[in-house]
């Protein structure tokens, strides 16, 4: 075998390990991804990774590895959940139109947020700063939060980032472990 045959066969081989690497890690993504909500839910939806569609869905739901580019943070948005990402991501208006619901199943230990600024550029520093275990988040019209605590060591549901567009009710389904 010549050097060149070699030289190919070694690059060949190189890059047939460095894809089927790149796909397990994408596989292990999307099944994270999946894991945030249950699987009623999960199997039929969308699932982004790094802000590209890389498994489409038919049920109108959307997964995400992370809420925030590394952080783990696992979700599944409904349509109007979605909407409000995308205006959180522009730092946009929105008003919610109808109930919107986000599964976080795993939780957000480690990825935690300012419980009143969702833009504070350092929330594990913030007096607020939360993280909460499995939870789903319901986005409503805003006068429905009325009478909603914004405390989060109650135990039970409270309002995120209430005096903000992306106000919305956390709901705790399972204690921290």
């Amino acid at each position: 075998m010549t050097k060149l045959k070699i030289v190919l066969s070694a690059v060949t081989l190189l890059a047939m390990a460095g894809s089927s690497v790149a796909q397990d890690d994408l596989d292990k993504r999307i099944a994270h991804a999946r894991s945030a909500a249950p699987a009623s839910i999960s199997a039929d939806a969308t699932v982004m990774v790094d802000g590209k569609v890389v498994a489409k869905g038919t049920n109108g739901w959307t997964c995400m590895p992370d809420t925030m580019p590394g952080d783990g943070a696992a979700m599944c948005n409904d349509g109007i959940w979605m909407k409000m990402m995308m205006a959180m991501g522009n730092k946009g208006d929105f008003v919610a139109d109808g109930v919107g619901i986000s599964y976080m199943l795993q939780g957000d230990i480690g990825a935690g947020v300012s419980n009143s600024d969702p833009f504070n550029p350092n929330p594990k520093a913030a007096a607020d700063y939360v993280e909460t275990g499995p939870h789903l988040m319901i986005v409503v019209p805003k006068e429905l939060l009325k009478g909603i605590t914004d405390d989060p060591s109650g135990g039970g549901p409270y309002v995120m980032w209430g005096d903000t567009p992306y106000a919305h009710i956390m709901v705790p389904v399972a204690d921290v472990k």
